[in-house]
C-alpha cells in the first residue's frame, strides 16, 4: 500500500509522507519477525529533529529479526485526504499500515502533543483506548520526559518506558519475542505482566488509583505481584555510540544539520528545569569519540553544519579544544546550543568556523539577582552585562534573551528589573561599532513540572500573566527591541497536563473528539474544546495548575522514582523560598540528591562527603 499521487499532489509538503530518504533502513517485511514503528507525535519537520528516535531506530534495526520504521503526525490537509480515500496511516519505510505492526512507540516530549497520539491511532484504524484494543492489535508504548508522569496518558498507552531506553528496549524486545513465540494462544495480558518485571517499565492497567472526597489521590497500588510499588527511572552509565548515519531528510526540517550528543545531563540545578533534574547525572562523551563521529557524519550525510548537543555545553570538559579541532574542517559551521551566560561563551562562539556572525542566545530567566538566586540560576548582573558587552564588541548583530514570568517568589519589582536589565544591555549595544544590534526577548510562562523542586507550587493565573505582559510591553516599547510571548492559555493547558492524574484521560479523549489536535500550534489551538471537555467531566484546570500543593500530598507521579529523592526536592524548595543558592556538585561537594544510590561516580563523591563529615569535630 502507498499514498497515491493524486493525494500527494494536493497536500502541502508531500515529502513529509514519501519516505525513501538517504540512510533510511528498509528491511524485508516478510522475513523480519518483530516489526516496530517509532514516532514523535508531531509533523515530520519536528519529529525528524528529535535526537532520541534515531538512537532507538539504529538500536532496533541492529537486531536481525527486528525492523524499525518511522511515522509522523499528518498535517490536517493530509489527514483529510487519507480519510476521504479510506487509507490508513502508513509507515515511511515500507508504507505498511500501522495496524500491521507489532509495536507502536511514541516519544512524549511535550504535553501538547498528547491529542496527536490519539489522532494518529485513530487514523491508523486502531482503537484509541487501551482497554478496547484486543490481542490482535499492536502494543502501544511510550517513553520520553513526559512519561515521568504517565498518568494523564494511561488510558491510551499499554506500558511506559521510564528513563533512558538504550538498555531497557532490548529487554522489552526479548520479552516480546518470547511472548510471540508462544503463538496466538498467549493473551496480551500475559505480555503486560511479563514486561512489568523489567526495571523501568510501568504498566498502568496493573495499578489501582484511589481518590479522596476532595479529589486528592489517596493511593496508587499495584494489583498483581509483577508490578512494583515504585518504578525506577533507568539510567545508562555510559553514553551509547553516537548515531553517525542518521536518516537525511529530503526537505528542510527544524534542526537541519548533523547532531552529536557530547554530554547528557546537567548538574547546574536550576530549580524550574525538569530536564536538569531527570537527566542527571552528567555523562560526557570522550573527545576522540566526538571527533570521529563528526568525521563519520560529514562522510555519511554530507552535512556542513554540526550541532554539539548538550543541556549545558560550556560544562563539557575541553570544549575549547574540541571546537578548535573541529575548526580544521573547511566550510564547517558548528552550533553550540545551551550556552551559559559568561564571556567564555562569546570567546567560544568567536573561535568557531563560521562565514558570518549572526546572533547569540542566552537565558537569564529572571531580571533580578534575588530571583535568579531563588531559582538557582547563579548569574550576577555584572556577568550578564559583561557577556553582552563582549558580544557586541566582537561584532554580534543581535542577542536573543529568554525570560520567564510567574516564577515562585516573583514580585512586580522583578518584572521591572527585566525592563531595566534589557535597557542596560541595549545601552551597551548602542556603543558598539557599526550596525546597531537588535535585542529579541522571548517570554515564557513558568510551568511547574513533576520531579522538580517547584512541583508543589501554583502557576500564575491568566490575568496575572497578562498584567505582567502589559508591564513589559509598556516598559520595552522602544526601537531595537522585539518582544514575543506564549499564550497563557497554552501554558495553563501544559501545566494541567504536566501535573495531571489519571482522571485527565477522559478529558484528553473528549478534547480530541471535539477536534483538538496540534495544540501547540497557535493556528490550530482550540482552547474552548478543552474547556468544554473539562466541564463535561466536572474537572477544573485550576485544580491541577493553580493549586499550591502540600508537601505531604500524594502526587500523581509519586510512584515514579526519577532518581532524585523527594527529600532533596523539598530541601531545594525550602532553599528557593529562602533565596539560597545550591552549588554545582560537579565542582563542589555532593548535594545528596539521591543518585548516589546507584551511580558509581556519585557514590564515590557521597562517600568522601560522608567521611569528611564524620571527621569534622562537633
Amino acid at each position: 500500500m502507498t499514498y497515491p499521487d493524486n493525494i500527494l499532489y494536493k497536500v502541502t509538503k508531500p515529502a513529509r509522507y514519501t519516505g525513501g530518504e538517504w540512510n533510511s533502513i528498509v528491511k524485508d517485511w516478510d522475513k523480519t519477525r518483530i516489526r516496530i514503528v517509532l514516532s514523535y507525535p508531531d509533523i515530520y519537520e519536528i519529529g525528524m529533529s528529535n535526537m532520541a528516535l534515531p538512537i532507538l531506530y539504529e538500536l532496533l534495526n541492529g537486531q536481525p529479526d527486528v525492523l524499525a520504521e518511522r511515522v509522523h503526525a499528518p498535517w490536517p490537509d493530509m489527514e483529510a485526504a487519507i480519510q476521504k480515500a479510506g487509507i490508513p496511516l502508513l509507515s515511511l519505510e515500507t508504507k505498511h499500515p500501522l495496524k500491521d505492526f507489532d509495536i507502536i512507540g511514541f516519544s512524549l516530549g511535550y504535553e501538547l502533543t498528547y491529542t496527536n497520539v490519539l489522532n494518529m491511532l485513530h487514523l491508523a484504524q486502531i482503537p484509541v483506548l487501551a482497554a478496547e484494543r484486543g490481542d490482535s492489535h499492536p502494543v502501544v508504548i511510550a517513553g520520553g520526559i513526559c512519561a515521568l508522569n504517565p498518568e494523564p496518558m494511561s488510558d491510551f498507552i499499554d506500558f511506559f518506558v521510564i528513563g533512558e531506553g538504550e538498555e531497557t528496549l532490548p529487554k522489552l524486545v526479548d520479552s516480546f519475542r518470547d511472548w510471540k513465540q508462544q503463538g496466538r494462544g498467549a493473551p496480551k495480558s500475559q505480555l503486560l505482566r511479563q514486561v512489568a518485571t523489567i526495571p523501568g517499565i510501568y504498566v498502568p492497567c496493573l495499578y489501582q488509583v484511589e481518590y479522596m472526597a476532595d479529589g486528592l489521590i489517596k493511593s496508587i497500588t499495584p494489583t498483581v505481584p509483577e508490578a512494583k510499588p515504585t518504578v525506577q527511572r533507568q539510567i545508562v552509565t555510559k553514553l551509547p555510540p553516537p548515531v553517525t548515519m542518521p536518516v537525511v531528510p529530503y526537505m528542510e526540517v527544524v534542526q537541519d544539520r548533523g547532531a552529536i550528543e557530547i554530554q547528557r545531563g546537567c548538574s547546574r540545578g536550576c530549580r524550574f528545569c525538569q530536564a536538569g533534574i531527570v537527566y542527571r547525572p552528567v555523562r560526557e562523551r570522550p573527545q576522540p569519540e566526538v571527533l570521529q563521529a563528526a568525521e563519520d557524519l560529514i562522510a555519511n550525510c554530507g552535512y556542513n553544519h554540526l550541532s554539539l548537543a548538550s543541556l549545558s555545553t560550556n560544562d563539557y570538559h575541553g570544549i575549547d579544544e574540541l571546537v578548535t579541532s573541529l575548526s580544521h574542517h573547511n566550510n564547517l559551521t558548528i552550533s553550540l546550543p545551551s550556552l551559559r551566560i559568561d564571556n567564555s561563551s562569546v570567546r567560544l562562539m568567536n573561535s568557531m568556523p563560521s562565514r558570518r556572525k549572526t546572533g547569540l542566545t542566552f537565558a537569564p530567566e529572571a531580571g533580578s539577582e534575588r530571583l535568579r538566586q531563588a531559582i538557582n540560576k547563579n548569574l550576577s548582573e555584572d556577568e550578564i552585562l559583561g557577556t553582552a558587552a563582549t558580544a557586541f564588541d566582537r561584532g554580534y548583530l543581535s542577542l536573543k534573551l529568554y525570560f520567564m514570568l510567574g516564577l515562585p517568589t516573583e514580585t512586580t519589582e522583578d518584572i521591572e528589573d527585566i525592563i531595566q536589565l534589557v535597557a542596560k544591555i541595549q545601552s551597551l549595544g548602542t556603543k558598539a561599532k557599526g550596525k546597531k544590534p537588535q535585542i529579541r526577548l522571548s517570554i515564557s510562562t513558568f510551568v511547574p513540572k513533576p520531579h522538580t523542586p517547584f512541583q508543589w507550587v501554583a502557576q500564575d493565573k491568566e490575568q496575572q500573566i497578562n498584567s505582567k505582559h502589559e508591564l513589559l510591553k509598556t516598559g520595552l516599547r522602544r526601537r531595537g527591541i522585539k518582544l514575543s510571548w506564549q499564550d497563557p492559555k497554552l501554558s495553563l493547558l501544559e501545566a494541567t497536563l504536566s501535573r495531571g492524574d489519571r482522571r485527565l484521560g477522559k478529558v484528553i479523549h473528549r478534547a480530541w473528539q471535539l477536534g483538538a489536535t496540534f495544540d501547540a500550534w497557535s493556528e490550530r489551538s482550540r482552547y474552548e474544546n478543552w474547556l468544554r471537555a473539562f466541564e463535561e467531566f466536572k474537572l477544573e484546570p485550576g485544580f491541577y495548575a493553580h493549586r499550591e500543593r502540600s508537601l505531604d500530598e500524594t502526587l500523581p507521579w509519586g510512584h515514579i522514582d526519577a532518581g532524585v529523592t523527594t527529600a532533596f526536592l523539598k530541601r531545594e524548595y525550602t532553599r528557593a523560598l529562602e533565596g539560597k543558592e545550591t552549588p554545582d556538585c560537579r565542582y563542589e561537594a555532593c548535594n545528596v540528591c539521591g543518585l548516589q544510590r546507584w551511580q558509581p561516580d556519585c557514590q564515590k563523591k557521597y562517600q568522601r562527603l560522608s567521611q569528611d563529615e564524620s571527621e569534622t569535630p562537633v
